[in-house]
C-alpha cells in the first residue's frame, strides 16, 4: 500500500482545507487521481492542496462542491476564509512573515522594486497584477502585502533601514500616476524616526547589490535570519555564513550610498520631475 502522509488541520487554513478534501474525497471512495480527473486536475495537484502544499484556486473549489455535493458547499466557503486568515501569502513566504512581525529591526537591500512594506496598494497592484500566477486571488494576496504594513504602524515598530538603488526610483510600475504617489509615499515614509531610506546612486555603477534583494531581521533574543529573493520565491536562512555574508553585503551598499537628507531629495525630485 502506498504511504499516506499524515495531515494537521490545525497547522493553519491550508492544512484544514486540505484535511477536509481528503475527508470527504475518501468518503466519496475517490483516489486523488479519480477526484483530479473529475476536476481537470493532475493527482499532484490534488496531493498538494491536501497536504496544505499549494492553495486551491476558487476554480478548484468550486469543482470540488461540484463532484463532492455531500458536503454541502463546504469547499467554496473554506476557500474564501483560508484565503482571508493566510494573509494571501504563498507557503514559502509563511515563515519570513511570521518572523517579520517579531523583529526588533530589519535591514533591507532592494535593486529592483519599493520594498513590500513601503508600497502603496496602486503600486503593489501593478507588481502583482504582473506576475504570471496573478488570478483571482489578487486581491487576497493585495490585502495580505497591506495588512503586512500594520506593523510599521505599531506603538513601538521595528527600526527599519531600507537601501535602494536609484533605478528603483526610475522604473515606471504602472503609470506615472502610480510611480508619483508611490515615491512621494515613500518620501513621507522616510520622514518617520524609525524608518531610514538611503539611495545608491547610478553613479556608483556596477555593485555585488545587483545580484539580488534581500533582508536582514534581528530579534532580541534569537539569531539573525535573512530573507534572499529569488525568481521562483524567496527562500529564509539563519545559517552563520549567509547571515554575516549579507549583512556585510549591506554595510558595503550603505557605505556608498546617499545621506538620508540627500536620499529624500531625490527621491522628491525624481517624483516632480519625472512622473509628472
Amino acid at each position: 500500500m502506498p504511504l499516506v502522509r499524515e495531515l494537521d488541520p490545525s497547522a493553519g487554513p491550508r492544512e484544514f482545507y486540505g484535511a477536509e478534501l481528503r475527508r470527504w474525497r475518501t468518503a466519496a471512495g475517490l483516489s486523488q487521481e479519480q477526484l483530479g480527473q473529475r476536476l481537470g486536475y493532475s493527482a499532484a495537484q490534488v496531493g498538494k492542496v491536501e497536504t496544505g502544499e499549494r492553495a486551491p484556486s476558487r476554480d478548484f473549489a468550486e469543482g470540488c462542491d461540484r463532484v463532492l455535493p455531500e458536503a454541502g458547499g463546504l469547499f467554496g466557503r473554506l476557500h474564501l476564509l483560508a484565503r482571508r486568515w493566510d494573509g494571501g501569502s504563498p507557503a514559502w513566504f509563511r515563515p519570513w512573515r511570521d518572523a517579520e512581525q517579531r523583529a526588533v529591526s530589519l535591514r533591507t537591500w532592494e535593486p529592483l522594486l519599493v520594498p513590500g512594506l513601503l508600497q502603496t496598494e496602486e503600486y503593489a497592484r501593478a507588481i502583482l497584477g504582473a506576475s504570471p500566477e496573478a488570478d483571482e486571488d489578487l486581491e487576497a494576496r493585495l490585502a495580505g502585502r497591506m495588512e503586512r504594513q500594520a506593523l510599521l504602524d505599531r506603538g513601538r515598530p521595528p527600526m527599519f533601514w531600507v537601501l535602494l538603488d536609484e533605478a528603483v526610483l526610475r522604473r515606471r510600475v504602472g503609470s506615472p500616476e502610480v510611480m508619483r504617489g508611490q515615491l512621494r509615499h515613500l518620501a513621507g515614509r522616510a520622514a518617520r524616526p524609525r524608518i531610514s531610506v538611503q539611495v545608491v546612486p547610478a553613479r556608483v555603477g556596477a555593485h555585488a547589490g545587483l545580484l539580488g534583494a534581500f533582508v536582514i531581521a534581528a530579534f532580541e533574543a534569537e539569531s539573525d535570519i535573512v530573507y534572499l529573493e529569488t525568481c521562483s520565491g524567496g527562500q529564509t536562512t539563519d545559517h552563520p555564513k549567509v547571515v554575516a555574508q549579507v549583512a556585510l553585503q549591506f554595510d558595503s551598499l550603505r557605505a556608498v550610498a546617499l545621506p538620508r537628507d540627500e536620499s529624500l531629495r531625490l527621491i522628491e525630485k525624481v517624483a516632480e520631475e519625472r512622473w509628472t
